[in-house]
């Protein structure tokens, strides 16, 4: 007599998977979980919702088991998926690029306000990666231009097509940038500049959970031996890219506040202010250039 697999649901599946992510770690298990059964089953949000109760072909169910096991052992589900939600943006991601983060949307929106209150604006984000920034910047404010630079080829790839995914090639461009080095002549002047820059110490690099450390780009994470280098290089180097009363945002990491601020200031940065997260850590420093510091 053969016995029959017994067939399982979509919404089981779920349970199942969500069970297995969170006795690993428990942050955003839940939705981890259902954005690789709805990307292995092929279906949308709304369409799992609607369609959960019905069972999972047996291929399916074994095509979503094995990007969950490959997920445990480290594969972040971004990846896994080649997208991820930004400031109400689908991007495409790969190892070419971070993985957009909640955190940075504090950046993204600070730099938002900054551009309405101008509306006619000209921006340009640094160490862009995804575009994820820039793209949020733009999408939200109609009569934004946009310029994102990065020093990788494989990145501004991932960026151009995210340009095009959004609909935003008529104002938004990407070009290659290296935020170490001082600016092209030819680049123009901006009313603010964004970057999130690699802003992890050597030292801190070998504690990285290994979902980060062995699976997303170093050339994005590592900031030099006390994590500060791109900052010291920006803030020094692309201020002369800052129209009058241009502002700078950078988004830091933990603790590193203090730092970049001080630093800001001795390039010449006024008005600088701390930004925090929804945790109340600060997580974002900006300033304005002030007009005798541009010589």
């Amino acid at each position: 007599m053969v016995t029959r697999k017994r067939m399982t649901t979509y919404q089981k599946l779920l349970q199942d998977i969500r069970r297995q992510f969170l006795s690993t770690w428990s942050s955003s298990a839940h939705l981890e979980a259902l954005e690789l059964v709805c990307f292995g089953g092929g279906m949308s949000r709304e369409e799992f919702y609607r369609d959960g109760s019905q069972c999972v072909p047996p291929e399916t169910e074994e095509r979503i088991r094995a990007l969950a096991a490959r997920h445990l052992d480290g594969d972040p589900v971004a990846y896994l998926i080649g997208e991820w939600e930004f400031y109400g943006l689908t991007l495409e991601v790969t190892p070419a690029v971070l993985i957009p983060r909640a955190d940075t949307e504090v950046l993204a929106e600070a730099a938002i306000e900054f551009a309405q209150a101008l509306g006619n604006c000209r921006l340009l984000d640094l160490c862009t990666g995804s575009g994820c920034i820039g793209l949020a910047v733009a999408a939200n404010v109609p009569e934004c231009r946009a310029l994102l630079g990065d020093v990788s080829g494989e990145a501004l790839g991932v960026c151009r097509r995210n340009i095009r995914r959004c609909g935003l090639a008529d104002r938004v461009t990407a070009d290659a940038l290296d935020a170490l080095v001082p600016p092209p002549p030819s680049i123009g002047a901006f009313d603010c500049i964004t970057c999130n820059p690699p802003y992890i110490t050597r030292a801190e690099m070998e504690t990285l959970d290994r979902s980060v450390r062995d699976f997303e780009p170093h050339l994005a994470l590592c900031g030099g031996e006390d994590g500060l280098d791109f900052y010291r290089a920006v803030a020094r180097h692309w201020r002369a890219a800052l129209a009058r009363d241009g502002r700078m945002y950078f988004e830091v990491g933990i603790g590193q506040t203090d730092a970049v601020r001080q630093l800001m200031r001795r390039e010449g940065f006024g008005d600088t202010n701390i930004l925090p997260d929804t945790r109340g850590i600060g997580r974002v420093v900006y300033g304005t250039i002030l007009s005798e510091a541009r010589t």
